[in-house]
């Protein structure tokens, strides 16, 4: 089974997503901004990471930058952002293997992106559905 770190500051965000990832056979782990996601990555290994982009401290951006200086490109990582620029961030963040994905999203959708993102290896993949 795939883990997922989620890193948002939006409580709403971690539950929503930490229920649909559970949902479709990911393991979740979870941290309230950047600081505390390096922090459960010194302790914890993980598959994916997906992060907001804005948050207290350190953001996503300083989040990924940490990520690839300490474990090089091996760890995909996804960025949710409502910001307005997404294409320029997404060429600020492309150096670094970083996906962009807009919020707001629907939690099945982003579904379909982590399970591509694995080569389609989740379970929802393996079931041919997602709702």
């Amino acid at each position: 089974m795939a883990k997922i770190l989620i890193v948002d500051d939006d409580a709403h965000i971690v539950r929503v997503l930490s229920m649909w990832l559970g949902r479709h056979g990911y393991d979740v782990v979870t941290a309230r901004n950047g600081e505390a996601a390096l922090a459960t990555l010194d302790r914890e290994e993980v598959d994916m990471i997906i992060s907001d982009m804005n948050m207290p401290g350190l953001d996503g951006v300083g989040l990924a930058k940490a990520v690839r200086a300490k474990s090089g490109p091996t760890i995909p990582i996804l960025m949710l952002t409502a910001r307005c620029d997404q294409e320029r961030l997404s060429e600020q963040l492309a150096a670094y293997g970083v996906r962009v994905y807009p919020k707001p999203f629907l939690p099945s959708q982003l579904v379909v992106e982590i399970n591509s993102a694995f080569g389609g290896l989740g379970v929802a993949a393996s079931e041919g559905s997602v709702s």
